[in-house]
């Protein structure tokens, strides 16, 4: 494999890839990716953004054949891959991976469960087929990191389309030749710009992707051809998009190593450079006294990326809030945590939060990781409050217990499905690999009729 491009021995990997090869380590981390991502796509499936486009695409679709998540409205799969991929990222509560800032399970998930609810897949298929797609897509993230997020591409949905394409590609059962094919089609459709976070564009970014790899994957399987360099060529996405690059990350231990195995899950729902802020301003509420009225300053260091992403002070859209370090030490300080509710526009228009935002200053610190931060606060009576964060909840030093994942899974599809069907989808999702047909399970996610 070693002597193939970068594209062709990923494509060969992805088509030769058995089930009996993947370690149970890598089949666990799989539930649990596809756990937390069902929690978001239920809890996000109510919001504001999915209805819109619901509303505008619903005449466009063709013959309905799966249901949206969470949702009653049935599209075809194409457009339930876009619309999934909304709903699932709109409120940022989805994984990560801190290597190259990807929001991995929400491309792939949201084109297999189309797939899924329009085609009969059992629950070990899906999660391979899954588990394949997160790979491709974080070694081509690995392989272009930072030089690509840093010249402005949304690096969840220009990566994404390449693992939905390996994710639907592998259970349409394409040949080699044709899994080429279907990366040189994802990446001539490979697009988003950071320039749209904090706006309801941002979760668009990641179901396009999904969509257009799914797409990628019939026209290859109906062998329409593309260029056999979709990565490397000169004039091929890496090349194209991002100025240095290292393609030896594309295939350096491919097929033993697996990037699902640093994966993290979010505890807050807003953009993962400000959760060290969160964790530890909360940290500061739970050990000391004091009122939000008394904190008369807050500085927190943080990493360069954070101000590059985060530095939304004045705030006029909820999902603004979400990239905000400003924000983020506010609720922290006053209280003690970043759920859905922190992000809503009750919360950014609270007084006492915005009584402590306006009172945060946020230094650019080259010292401090992207995983840390420092923080003082000084109060009215004349303590200053200390504390630094050396890894922050929820990365893989302290990563999320399936309890809590079950609790955050909880707390956002209750927002969409009764309490009894919570928990009977949330049981699924922890024996996703016995489950004989996903698309019963894509339909029980839909609300009964009022």
């Amino acid at each position: 494999m070693t002597d193939q491009s970068p594209t062709l021995a990923l494509a060969d990997y992805v088509v030769q890839s058995q089930p009996e090869k993947i370690p149970t380590a890598v089949w666990e981390e799989s539930r649990r990716a596809v756990h937390n991502y069902l929690g978001c796509a239920l809890g996000g499936s109510i919001e504001s953004a999915l209805d819109v486009a619901i509303k505008v695409l619903m005449p466009f679709s063709g013959p309905a054949t799966t249901n949206v998540l969470g949702r009653p409205e049935r599209f075809d799969a194409l457009h339930a891959a876009l619309l999934n991929g909304i709903g699932s990222h709109v409120h940022e509560y989805d994984d990560t991976l801190p290597s190259n800032y990807i929001h991995p399970s929400v491309p792939v998930a949201s084109a297999l469960f189309a797939y899924a609810g329009a085609n009969p897949v059992n629950g070990r298929d899906f999660l391979h087929a899954f588990i394949l797609g997160f790979e491709v897509e974080a070694r081509i993230g690995d392989a272009i990191y930072p030089a690509h997020y840093d010249a402005g591409w949304h690096i969840t949905s220009t990566t994404g389309v390449f693992g939905a394409a390996a994710a639907i590609g592998k259970l349409l059962g394409l040949t080699t030749t044709q899994m080429v094919w279907a990366f040189g089609l994802a990446a001539t459709q490979a697009a988003g710009v950071r320039e749209m976070f904090g706006s309801m564009a941002k979760s668009w970014q990641p179901g396009r992707a999904a969509q257009n790899g799914y797409t990628s994957a019939l026209l290859a399987q109906a062998d329409f051809t593309a260029g056999e360099h979709g990565l490397e060529g000169p004039r091929g996405f890496i090349p194209v998009t991002a100025a240095q690059y290292d393609l030896g990350r594309i295939t350096s231990n491919l097929g033993t190593e697996f990037a699902l195995m640093r994966n993290a899950y979010k505890p807050y729902a807003c953009g993962l450079v400000v959760h060290p802020a969160i964790d530890g301003c909360s940290q500061i509420r739970a050990n000391h006294e004091y009122s939000p009225e008394q904190i008369e300053a807050v500085r927190v260091r943080v990493a360069p990326l954070v101000l590059d992403l985060c530095n939304k002070r004045d705030l006029y859209r909820e999902l603004q809030s979400k990239y905000s370090i400003y924000h983020a030490a506010a609720i922290g300080l006053v209280r003690g945590k970043g759920g859905l509710q922190e992000f809503t526009m009750a919360a950014v228009q609270d007084p006492l939060l915005k009584h402590v935002r306006d009172r945060v200053t946020a230094i650019a610190d080259p010292g401090v990781t992207e995983d840390q931060v420092g923080i003082e606060v000084d109060l009215k009576d004349r303590r200053t409050l200390t504390l630094f964060v050396e890894q922050s909840l929820g990365n893989v030093h302290r990563p999320l217990s399936n309890a809590f994942l079950d609790e955050k899974f909880r707390d956002q599809a209750i927002l969409a499905l009764p309490v009894q069907t919570v928990e009977a989808l949330m049981g699924e999702c922890w024996k996703f690999q016995a489950c004989a047909d996903v698309g019963e399970l894509v339909r029980r996610t839909a609300p009964a009729a009022v």
